[in-house]
């Protein structure tokens, strides 16, 4: 099968299973929203957005250098396998044990302190899972994480489901959230027993070689979630729990959105490592060329269409009491598209080994945007919140591209980004001109149209299709 098959087909496995899980994510945040309403729904972002900032800071980038060092083939695949689950599982309860204790010092309600407590194995279950999702990337087998993940949503809704009916109350509605990931990591976790022996092993060498590759990645992590999640801790600190929660219903479509540009550029990950490790130019370049086109096929579409029925989706979503979440889910779709171009460079420096360059990227954007946080949230609220992000991310995507564009030294065409990009220019004129129809017949519209451009103006070509398309081997 060839690599833009392999590709294509993983895609395929995670797209699927990404709209399925994106749906059940969907309801599931709506039935949060509409049973704990905007206070209670902020003592949820909040639980989340805290445990996430400790989190993301032990994240140690282990899902791109789990891909990088396993498409390099340096170290036996076995034993590169247990030895990464050996170093995060120690690392992770290490870190994850201070969240309770840290949480005492902060200005939350009595609850939300209890949520951070024990949702701490949540989060858990998520390091441990960046592991697994690093090896299946390598293997382009993601259609196991894909599945992990749909389970995981499956028993959240379920859960939910029961806990409204027994209007159970906020507390065990976390504890659901919990168990969620603890079944999503369960079914990564047995599943690679099929292909390895998924146990800890401690081989010191193994761990400073993990290390080595890992530190840029991290310093470069923690400076980063200043910025992710910096935003949603710092409103937690200046407005009330209500104001997180609009803000907070806006973010997670964000989340969700971020989620599909990092899984995209976590298949091309070890492919593009490999063909630089093998200093193969062309492979590399036709590499770097369909990693830019796959992720702007998304992301411009995404953007242009998104801000148009902003307002609409968090309604249908979230429900009566977040209508102010959709003016800021406009301006954070903004800063989608500087996501998705953050996501190619970034995977790019771990897949040509200049993490240690773009540190510098991090740690001023980090620095200048927290600053912004404090300085813009007291002031403007919810707007400074959003605007900042949008700061942010729109400075990490432009100083990535050219940081690493000087050490690749390979050349984009833009001929296919600019019919992708008159293909959704005439979509957003499309929902535009019948804005006053439902969002539910707007979406499929747009997309009828920006498919219909795409294939008619050859941005996706009919080769490229009937590769995709070809089951034979």
């Amino acid at each position: 099968m060839s690599t833009t098959r392999k590709i294509a087909h993983n895609t395929a496995a995670q797209l699927i299973g990404k709209i399925v899980s994106t749906g059940l994510g969907l309801v599931a945040i709506g039935m949060m929203t509409r049973y704990l309403g905007t206070e209670q729904f902020g003592w949820y972002v909040t639980t989340i957005a805290f445990l996430q900032f400790l989190a993301i800071l032990i994240d140690f980038g282990l899902i791109p250098v789990t891909a990088q060092m396993m498409g390099e083939k340096k170290i036996e695949e076995q034993t590169l396998l247990q030895n990464l689950l050996g170093y995060r599982f120690v690392t992770a309860i290490f870190f994850l044990a201070l969240a309770p204790a840290i949480a005492l010092f902060f200005p939350y309600p009595h609850e939300v302190k209890i949520a951070i407590a024990f949702t701490t194995v949540n989060m858990l279950a998520v390091a441990m899972n960046q592991i697994f999702t690093g090896y299946y990337q390598a293997k382009l087998k993601m259609h196991i994480q894909a599945i992990g993940e749909v389970i995981g949503r499956v028993v959240l809704v379920g859960g939910l489901a029961l806990m409204l009916y027994t209007d159970a109350g906020f507390l065990p509605v976390m504890i659901v959230l919990t168990l969620a990931s603890v079944a999503y990591t369960a079914y990564m976790w047995s599943s690679a027993f099929r292909m390895a022996r998924p146990i800890f092993a401690f081989d010191m060498p193994i761990w400073k070689e993990i290390t080595r590759k890992m530190w840029p990645i991290a310093i470069s992590i923690i400076f980063n979630v200043m910025y992710l999640k910096g935003d949603t801790v710092i409103l937690s600190l200046y407005q009330d729990q209500t104001q997180v929660g609009i803000y907070g219903a806006a973010y997670r479509v964000i989340d969700i959105l971020a989620q599909m540009a990092m899984m995209m550029m976590g298949l091309m990950l070890p492919l593009l490592a490999n063909a630089w490790a093998e200093k193969n130019k062309e492979r590399m370049h036709h590499l770097y060329q369909q990693s830019f086109d796959m992720m702007m096929l998304f992301a411009v579409p995404l953007v242009l269409g998104g801000i148009l029925v902003a307002t609409p989706i968090m309604t249908l979503v979230a429900g009566a009491g977040f209508e102010a979440s959709g003016p800021m889910l406009s301006v954070l779709l903004g800063s989608t598209f500087f996501l998705f171009i953050g996501a190619i460079y970034g995977h790019i420096a771990v897949a040509i080994d200049k993490q240690k360059q773009t540190m510098w990227i991090y740690i001023s954007n980090a620095v200048i945007t927290v600053i912004g946080y404090f300085y813009f949230i007291p002031r403007y609220g919810l707007w400074g919140a959003a605007g900042m992000t949008l700061f942010s991310e729109a400075y990490a995507g432009i100083m990535l591209l050219f940081t690493v564009r000087k050490y690749l030294k390979l050349t984009l065409n833009i001929q296919t980004f600019g019919k992708i990009l008159f293909s959704a220019i005439v979509m957003a004129a499309a929902i535009y001109l019948f804005k006053d129809w439902h969002v539910l017949i707007l979406l499929p519209l747009g997309g009828v149209v920006y498919l219909a451009f795409l294939f008619g103006l050859g941005a996706v070509s009919k080769e490229t299709m009937k590769e995709i398309l070809n089951i034979k081997s």
